[in-house]
C-alpha cells in the first residue's frame, strides 16, 4: 500500500471524529484552542491504536485465510463505508443538522475524560477492523497507524474550528465523503488483487 492509499484510508476513517469534532465545536461559545487540541489528541490517539489491535488480532489469523485476504479487505472497508453514507443520508433526511449524537453534543461542551473516551471509542471502531485487512495487505504498521492518527488529529482540530465558525452543516457530508471515500478503496484493493486493475 503507498502513501497516497494510506492518506485516503485515513482521510476516510478520520470523518467520523471530523464530524463529532464540528458537533464539538459547534457546543463551544467561543473557538479554544486547547480544547481543539484535546479533541485531536483523543480521536487521533484512538484512531491509531485502534488498528495496530486489529492488526495484531489479523496478524494471528493471516496465514489460514490468505487466499482470500483481498475480498475480506473488500467486505470490511464496503461494510464500514456503507454504515457512513446511510448515516449520511439519515442525516441529510433530517431537520437540521440530523444527528441524535450531535444534539447531544451542542448540549455538552465537555472535554474531560468521562465525555471524550466514549467518544474516541465510538469513532474509531472502524479503524479496528482496518487494521485486521492491514495485517492481510502485510502494510508497515507503525508507520500506518502514526499517519492515520497524524492526520486525524489535524482534521479533529479543524472540525472544532469549523463547528465554532460555520455549524453542523458540513457534517453529513463529511460522513458521506469518508463513507463513499472507505468503499472505492475497498474495491481498488479487490480488482489489484483479482487482475483487473494494476497501479
Amino acid at each position: 500500500m503507498n502513501l497516497w492509499e494510506l492518506f485516503v484510508i485515513a482521510v476516510g476513517l478520520s470523518m467520523d471524529a471530523f464530524a463529532v469534532s464540528i458537533c464539538k465545536g459547534l457546543s463551544m461559545k467561543k473557538m479554544s484552542w486547547k480544547n481543539g487540541i484535546i479533541a485531536g489528541l483523543y480521536f487521533g490517539g484512538f484512531q491509531a491504536g485502534m488498528p495496530l489491535i486489529g492488526y495484531v488480532l489479523g496478524t494471528q489469523f493471516k496465514v489460514l485465510i490468505t487466499s482470500i485476504d483481498h475480498w475480506i479487505a473488500f467486505i470490511l472497508l464496503c461494510l464500514i463505508g456503507l454504515n457512513m453514507v446511510k448515516e449520511a443520508v439519515d442525516s441529510f433526511r433530517s431537520a437540521g443538522c440530523g444527528c441524535e449524537k450531535c444534539a447531544q453534543e451542542e448540549q455538552n461542551d465537555s472535554f474531560d475524560v468521562k465525555t471524550m473516551v466514549p467518544l474516541a471509542v465510538a469513532t474509531s471502531i472502524d479503524a479496528l477492523a482496518v487494521g485486521v485487512t492491514f495485517a492481510f495487505l502485510s502494510v508497515d504498521i507503525v508507520p500506518a497507524v502514526s499517519f492515520i492518527g497524524s492526520i486525524t488529529f489535524f482534521l479533529s482540530v479543524l472540525g472544532i474550528k469549523i463547528g465554532n465558525v460555520f455549524g453542523a452543516k458540513f457534517k453529513a457530508k463529511a460522513e458521506l465523503a469518508g463513507g463513499i471515500i472507505l468503499i472505492l478503496m475497498g474495491t481498488k484493493i479487490l480488482l489489484e488483487h483479482l487482475g483487473i486493475l494494476a497501479f
